[in-house]
């Protein structure tokens, strides 16, 4: 009995700060994005975490090269949205948008996209819970973006950060549902690293376009700690953090701790950048934390029979 509950205290802390990382990444897109430019920002993250992977995958990659190099296109394409298109695409809405406003946009319409191409593609079935629980999504997101006006909402257009966002969403759904057809020969260490990699070297082009048309970066010690920060702590230890998480609670349960992802960027927003929380925030996020834990509910109780 003590084993078991020292297995879930550990999952539990290693989910959280699986979160509480994660976070940290909308408050960064908000709070660097005079300091560096978007394809930079997104560019040097990778190179960081696929050269800080590199290791802990190496030995087990040699064995799985065959493999790997059959899906060469299915690699391609899980870097591109996973890595390239998601993080450059919520660097570029940090610009626009108020951290706050990126987490719960950003958290909320991602599982309601994830769930409709999740159907589509691999033909999952959506069970009238998770039908309701994307609908309060739904409405926690217009509640956001009218800002509890119904006269804002019936003459409602998107903002520039929006639209970036939803398309960071978009793209990181696809890698959800891609992420699902992982080729069973290839390990999660060595799998994170190739994708990492792919992302990496989609993004170089682009780097080094930017580079060439815009001011050159102002490198300065924080900078380098903000770049450290996302390379290593949002880009490995929070996957890290997640897989041991998962092999302590189980998926479902897990899952769950994804929701605290805009609480905490919230809170991290105001003390570190100095945003303001409304009333809006609170209800969409409560809207946004309700519909994403009904829409779940079914999973969890799948998973806790099995540990059952």
């Amino acid at each position: 009995m003590l084993s078991t509950k020292n297995s879930i205290l550990a999952g539990s802390l290693f989910a959280t700060a699986a979160a509480i990382i994660w976070s940290g990444n909308f408050v960064v897109a908000r709070g660097i994005a005079k300091e560096i430019q978007p394809f930079s920002l997104s560019f040097y993250r990778w190179v960081i975490g696929t050269v800080i992977i590199f290791p802990f995958a190496l030995a087990q990659l040699h064995k799985e090269i065959v493999v790997v190099k059959k899906n060469l296109l299915y690699i391609f394409c899980t870097g591109l949205t996973g890595v390239a298109i998601f993080n450059t695409c919520l660097y570029v809405a940090g610009h626009y948008s108020e951290a706050i406003n990126l987490a719960l946009l950003g958290t909320a319409t991602s599982p309601v996209i994830s769930v409709v191409l999740a159907r589509v593609f691999l033909k999952e079935k959506i069970t009238p819970l998770r039908i309701v629980g994307l609908l309060v999504c739904i409405a926690g997101i217009l509640f956001l973006l009218s800002k509890g006006s119904i006269h804002t909402l019936l003459s409602f257009r998107f903002t520039v950060g929006d639209r970036w966002i939803l398309l960071a969403a978009l793209s990181f759904a696809i890698y959800n549902t891609l992420v699902r057809k992982k080729p069973a020969g290839i390990s999660p260490v060595p799998f994170l690293f190739v994708v990492f990699l792919a992302g990496t070297l989609i993004l170089l082009p682009f780097f080094l376009w930017e580079n060439n048309t815009t001011s050159a970066i102002q490198w300065n010690p924080h900078l380098l700690w903000v770049l450290l920060y996302i390379g290593l702590g949002a880009s490995v230890l929070s996957f890290l953090f997640w897989n041991k998480a998962v092999a302590s609670l189980g998926a479902a349960k897990t899952a769950l701790f994804g929701y605290l992802i805009p609480v905490f960027s919230s809170i991290e927003a105001v003390w570190i950048l100095g945003e303001k929380i409304t009333w809006i925030h609170f209800v969409c996020g409560a809207f946004v934390i309700g519909g994403l834990v009904i829409a779940n509910l079914d999973s969890f109780r799948k998973g806790h029979r099995v540990k059952g």
